[in-house]
């Protein structure tokens, strides 16, 4: 029997231990990771948020589901290339430069000088509208080449997310940071994720909608605020590069901090992803791995079907006013940001603890049906909603456009504090071989057809009624978000027996043990 004094004390106690696990001398090495990451969320929340003001308000929310479908899509498949090329070529350290760079070209040359000559660049309005009344149809693919350079721009933006945060920042990340670090910096990340919403949601307010008062009079104030909000973003770009820059000289050049060594030799070689037809055959063979994609999937579709909708009712509620639209969205950022940080301290964790796996895991889609069919019976039927609407004495619109925001919020602070923890429990029944490849044929399969998923059922509905009108596809919208919801239910009661009867063997042998 071990003595008290063989015991092992924890690193921290009390509030640190939940609030700062940061160790004094390691200071140096996780206060510049997390200032990388704080730019670069700066940029994604300035950039999404700056996308979708430009696209919704010229060619309408119809765009975004082809945009994303196929744009985005075909330009992610081209990013993944150059980027394995210039990797066989490149040290670690310049590939990070060779992949940043670009993208602030991009963003600086768009703010101050492709935006403001954007009406010479794209093609007369007048000439846009001959092309929808004869092409009814393609309307979506239309609007993609009548504004390109916005499309162009919400490529880039997309990209940002997906090629700077989960690649170039991670693999980064992944690569400096210890094992044991890893338990207490990444948890922080997320924090820090939150927290750069909050500041970046601040910053697009006051750059799109309390500038107006410091705007001469005659001067168009968006056009001020799009040369501020590109100029913030190079900023944060460039300092984002520089910290990387200061990292590499100051931090990785000691081996209290990251020594090559180690890293090198205490590490497997990492395994491949399986394939797009791997990760089929895997998924098909393993009822519960199919089970887990569909979650993900379920989510990815839902959300995307109710943010569009959204978008396009806050299009309308702000009739053309790019820098109230913007603004607002830069309120939503900060406020989702705010939600998430709280929702997970107070309510996230203790639902994880407190209550079976079943019922963790079904909270997310609950909720999301319950929000999601109050906001398109807004969208769909002012008959249907009639008296709520004298009782609150105000327009469809306004409800359908803050009812929106409200669902989207809740349903993505939801999404980080229980969905995800949950479907990552869901793995505990599988065999360790079957876990390892299972998650990431699950990642390859899940997240693709999630993310698009929602896009390409609205590309069809468009093209099907021949309109560019996403308010009138609703009702059908509806109906799939509706079906999917079900669909994402019943994954999650056919997981959770297997999933609670996993937590319990293991609860079981910590006891024995």
């Amino acid at each position: 029997m071990s003595s008290p004094s063989d015991t092992k004390l924890p690193e921290f106690t009390g509030i640190r231990a939940v609030l700062w696990p940061i160790h004094n001398h390691e200071l140096k090495k996780f206060i510049p990771l997390a200032l990388i990451m704080f730019c670069i969320l700066f940029n994604y929340t300035i950039l999404r948020d700056t996308k979708d003001t430009l696209v919704v308000n010229a060619g309408g929310a119809a765009v975004i589901p082809f945009l994303k479908g196929i744009a985005v899509t075909l330009a992610a498949i081209g990013f993944v290339i150059v980027y394995a090329k210039l990797s066989n070529v490149l040290s670690r350290e310049k590939l990070f430069y060779a992949i940043v760079s670009p993208f602030i070209v991009f963003f600086g040359l768009f703010g101050f000088v492709i935006y403001p000559m954007a009406d010479f660049l794209h093609p007369a309005k007048e000439t846009v509208v001959a092309w929808h009344a004869a092409y009814p149809n393609i309307a979506g693919f239309i609007d993609m080449y009548a504004y390109w350079s916005y499309s162009v721009f919400y490529v880039f933006s997309e990209i940002w997310g997906s090629a700077i945060l989960a690649l170039a920042f991670w693999e980064f990340a992944n690569h400096v940071v210890r094992f044991g670090e890893s338990k207490r910096f990444y948890g922080l990340f997320a924090v820090i994720a939150n927290f750069a919403l909050i500041a970046s949601g601040g910053v697009v307010y006051f750059c799109s909608e309390s500038i107006k008062k410091y705007v001469p009079a005659g001067t168009d104030a968006w056009h001020v605020s799009m040369y501020l909000l590109m100029a913030a973003v190079v900023a944060m770009g460039l300092l984002c590069m520089y910290i990387y820059r200061w990292m590499n000289v100051n931090v990785l050049t000691d081996k209290r901090y990251f020594d090559p060594e180690e890293n090198a030799g205490g590490t497997k070689k990492k395994k491949s992803k399986p394939s797009l037809g791997e990760s089929f055959k895997i998924i098909i063979k393993s009822p519960e791995l199919a089970l887990i994609a569909t979650l993900i999937m379920a989510y990815g579709v839902t959300i995307n079907l109710v943010e569009v909708q959204f978008k396009e009712q806050l299009k309308l509620f702000y009739a053309g006013d790019k820098g109230g639209y913007n603004g607002f969205m830069g309120i939503f950022s900060a406020i989702t940001g705010a939600f998430t940080i709280l929702f997970g301290l107070f309510v996230g964790q203790s639902v994880i603890r407190k209550f079976n796996w079943f019922t963790a895991a079904a909270i997310t889609p609950i909720i999301i049906l319950i929000g999601g069919g109050l906001f398109f019976a807004f969208t769909c039927s002012e008959n249907l909603v009639a008296p709520l609407l004298v009782f609150l004495k105000s327009t469809p619109v306004a409800v359908a456009t803050f009812l929106g925001a409200g669902v989207v919020i809740v349903s993505k602070s939801v999404k980080y504090t229980l969905f995800d923890p949950t479907k990552e429990m869901a793995y505990i029944p599988l065999d360790p071989e079957l876990k390892s490849k299972g998650k990431a044929a699950v990642d390859v399969i899940g997240g693709r057809a999630g993310k698009a998923g929602g896009g390409y059922v609205q590309m069809g509905l468009l093209i099907a009624f021949a309109t560019k009108d996403v308010v009138a596809i609703a009702p059908y919208a509806f109906g799939t978000f509706a079906i999917v919801c079900v669909a994402w239910l019943y994954a999650v009661k056919a997981l959770s027996k297997k999933v609670d009867a996993a937590v319990k063997f293991r609860e079981n042998e910590r006891t024995a043990a």
